[in-house]
C-alpha cells in the first residue's frame, strides 16, 4: 500500500471511532450527508474530472438508486440488501444506454443532451403518481434489516449504525476510484480528457473507455441514492433535479477536479457552510456564487489542486491535476499500448 493509502485507511479508521465517542445526533447527520453526497460527487467526478465530460443528468441516476430502494422495499417487499444493489446496476445499465446515444454529440451538445435526460428523469418520477407516488413521494422506507440490532449490539443507537454504514459504503467508493484511477483505464480516460484525437492515436478505444466512465458513474449515483433513500427515509422527485446536479458539481469544482479527496472536502466545506446559513436558506447562493467565481478565477483546480500544486513545486514532482498529469497518462497509456 502507498503511502496515500495509509493515509486514507488512518483517516477511515478514527472515523469509524467517532460514533463511539457520544456526538450530538446533529453532527452524526450532518456527518451522514456529507459522505452520502460526496459519494454523488465522486461519481461525477469520474466523467468530469477523470474524462473531462460534463454530464448533466448526475441527479436523476440518484434518484433511480433512491427510487428504486423505494419501491422495491416498500411496494415488492424486498429487503434492503438486495434492492440497493439492484438500483446500483439499473443505474449502471441506464448510463450505458444514455452513453450509445450522448457519445454521439460532444462537447457544449453533450451536457445540453444529457440535462435534457435529467429532466426527462424528473419528470417521469413526478408524474408516475402509481409507482413514485408523483408529488407525494414515498414515504416510510424502511431501515435496513438487522442494522438496529447491530447498532445496539455495538452499543450504539441507530444513527450510529448509519454513520458505520455510511462511512463503509464511502470507503467502498474512495477505493474503487483509486484503484480507478490509478489503472489503465483511469489514465486512458486522462489522456482521452487531454484530447480525444490524440488518445486514439495513442491506441485507446475512445468510446469503450467512455461508456465504461459513464456506466461507472452512474453506478455510483445510484449507490448513494439508494443508502439516502432509507436513510431520509422519504423521497421527493426535488431529489432528481438540475438543482442537486449543479449543487454537487459545486462541490467537485470546490475540492477540486480529478483528484481523490476533492470531492470529499468540496462536500465537507460546501455542504458544512450550508448547514451554517440555515438560516439564510433563500440566499446562500448569493454566498456561494462569488465564491464559485473567485474559485475558477484563482484556483481552477479546487482546493485540494492548490495543496497538490504547492506539494508538487516543493518536492519537484509533478502535480495530478492539470495538463501536466494528463500529458503524462498519454505517454503512460501509449506505451503500454504500444
Amino acid at each position: 500500500m502507498t503511502r496515500g493509502g495509509w493515509i486514507w485507511a488512518a483517516l477511515f479508521v478514527v472515523a469509524a471511532a467517532v460514533p463511539f465517542l457520544g456526538p450530538s445526533g446533529y453532527l452524526l447527520d450532518v456527518a451522514v450527508n456529507v459522505m452520502i453526497w460526496a459519494m454523488v460527487a465522486y461519481g461525477l467526478n469520474v466523467m468530469l474530472g477523470y474524462a473531462g465530460l460534463l454530464p448533466l443528468a448526475h441527479a436523476g441516476f440518484f434518484g433511480i438508486g433512491a427510487y428504486t430502494v423505494g419501491i422495491l422495499t416498500l411496494k415488492a417487499g424486498w429487503s434492503f440488501w438486495v434492492a440497493w444493489p439492484a438500483g446500483v446496476l439499473l443505474c449502471a445499465v441506464g448510463g450505458l444506454l444514455l452513453g450509445l446515444v450522448a457519445f454521439r454529440t460532444r462537447g457544449d451538445a453533450f451536457s445540453i443532451f444529457t440535462l435534457g435526460v435529467g429532466v426527462i428523469i424528473a419528470l417521469i418520477i413526478n408524474k408516475w403518481d402509481a409507482l413514485t407516488g408523483g408529488n407525494d413521494g414515498l414515504n416510510g422506507v424502511a431501515a435496513p434489516a438487522g442494522l438496529s440490532a447491530m447498532s445496539q449490539a455495538a452499543g450504539l443507537k441507530l444513527a450510529g449504525g448509519y454513520y458505520l454504514l455510511a462511512l463503509l459504503a464511502l470507503a467502498v467508493t474512495v477505493v474503487v476510484v483509486a484503484r480507478t484511477r490509478a489503472s489503465v483505464f483511469g489514465r486512458s480516460l486522462l489522456a482521452i480528457r487531454g484530447g480525444e484525437d490524440l488518445a486514439r492515436s495513442a491506441g485507446i478505444d475512445v468510446v469503450a473507455h467512455k461508456l465504461r466512465a459513464m456506466m461507472l458513474s452512474t453506478a455510483i449515483a445510484g449507490f448513494a441514492g439508494g443508502l439516502y433513500a432509507v436513510y431520509v427515509g422519504f423521497l421527493g422527485s426535488a431529489i432528481t433535479g438540475p438543482v442537486t446536479t449543479f449543487t454537487v458539481l459545486l462541490y467537485v469544482l470546490v475540492g477540486g477536479l480529478g483528484t481523490l479527496a476533492g470531492p470529499l472536502v468540496g462536500t465537507g466545506l460546501m455542504y458544512g457552510l450550508s448547514q451554517g446559513l440555515k438560516g439564510l436558506q433563500d440566499y446562500q447562493y448569493i454566498v456561494f456564487g462569488p465564491l464559485l467565481v473567485l474559485l475558477v478565477m484563482f484556483a481552477p483546480h479546487g482546493l485540494v489542486g492548490v495543496w497538490e500544486r504547492l506539494r508538487a513545486r516543493r518536492t519537484g514532482t509533478a502535480p495530478e491535476t492539470g495538463p501536466e498529469s494528463r500529458a503524462e497518462a498519454g505517454r503512460e497509456v501509449g506505451d503500454q499500448h504500444a
